[in-house]
């Protein structure tokens, strides 16, 4: 059984449990820190977007279509619908030539709160671009175009896109990389592979410098697209956000089922996080309790997080009632 990672309080008992394993690993693949189990394969899901991106930015595509760091950041995002979010992609399409019909993610609602009471207000329906992949299909949707390849079935395992993208997880792993896929929520390939692998992809995505040239800089190029636009990544009130925000060359990003990637620029480390039961609440808690015991985040930027790390809940009336905390035991829990 996995250790219990983060507790939640009521009053003065816990009320509920959630169970973790967590992976740091250096870039030639040494466990420096382990908790759980760190060779159970994982669905990466969102969290390896910033590795899905660098296909466009290595085989020229980025440079080729004049994508700035808002394209780039938002490549890597699982965004919440806001209008800036929204414009970027659709600037970006109609810069393809191409409408949102061309998106294969399906439309949702945006998770930014007052975004989707507005389009209610409005009697709109949720598009394609309100998906939080839109900017990661735009981007494949843009390799595709590059290389010269049909556009239509970009989604698809077998297509060159995907390729080009297995390739990279599977050369940034050691080839860790399971067969079969699944699919992700928007329509394309997830593939699984240990925690501990995806630890060593994100470490050598941080700390490019040993990795072939090209590759290096698309790594160093999307890791300052994400700092140099943060809100892209994610949004308002969103902790991927707020932690690029932090400075000191922090990257993180986070994946649907509890799943949480981070590494520290030129630390030569990556930390792979999956919450067993998938509750986002239980996976930042428990990275940033894992964060501040690697010492990756200042004091003044770990109090300003605070209402991620440890956070109050309130019933409806606004009444505090309890907390989320680190489970004792937990890398970087309270004594």
């Amino acid at each position: 059984m996995l250790p219990v990672a983060v507790e939640v309080w009521r009053g003065e008992r816990v009320e509920s449990r959630h169970r973790a394993s967590l992976a740091v690993v250096d870039r030639d693949g040494r466990i420096v820190l382990a908790v759980g189990d760190p060779e159970r394969p994982v669905y990466p899901r969102s969290a390896i977007k910033p590795l899905q991106a660098i296909p466009l930015v290595e085989r020229g595509a980025a440079g080729a279509f004049g994508l700035g760091p808002a394209e780039l950041a938002l490549a890597c995002a699982s965004h919440g619908g806001e209008p800036r979010h929204l414009g970027t992609v659709s600037a970006w399409l109609e810069r393809l030539g191409l409408d949102e019909t061309a998106l294969a993610c399906g439309p949702h609602p945006p998770s930014h709160g007052p975004s989707a009471e507005l389009l209610v207000a409005r009697g709109e329906c949720p598009t394609r671009r309100h998906n939080n992949c839109s900017g990661k299909h735009a981007g494949m949707l843009t390799l595709a175009r590059h290389l010269g390849v049909c556009e239509t079935g970009y989604e698809r395992p077998d297509h060159p896109v995907q390729r080009a993208v297995r390739a990279v997880l599977d050369e940034l792993t050691d080839g860790a990389v399971l067969d079969p896929p699944a699919i992700d929520g928007c329509g394309v390939p997830t593939w699984p592979m240990p925690l501990r692998a995806l630890a060593l992809a994100v470490a050598r995505f941080a700390s490019p410098d040993a990795l072939p040239p090209a590759r290096a800089e698309a790594c160093r190029t999307i890791a300052a697209a994400m700092w140099a636009e943060p809100f892209m990544v994610a949004g308002s009130g969103r902790l991927c956000t707020e932690l690029l925000r932090a400075g000191g060359g922090l990257v993180a990003k986070t994946g649907a089922e509890g799943v949480y990637v981070a590494a520290l620029s030129g630390s030569g480390l990556g930390l792979a996080l999956k919450v067993e039961d998938g509750a986002t609440r239980a996976a930042e808690v428990a990275l940033l309790a894992a964060l501040e015991r690697l010492g990756w985040l200042s004091g003044s930027a770990l109090a300003a997080l605070d209402g991620f790390a440890r956070p109050i809940l309130r019933n409806h009336a606004g009444t505090e009632v309890g907390r989320i905390l680190p489970a004792p035991g937990w890398p970087g829990a309270a004594p």
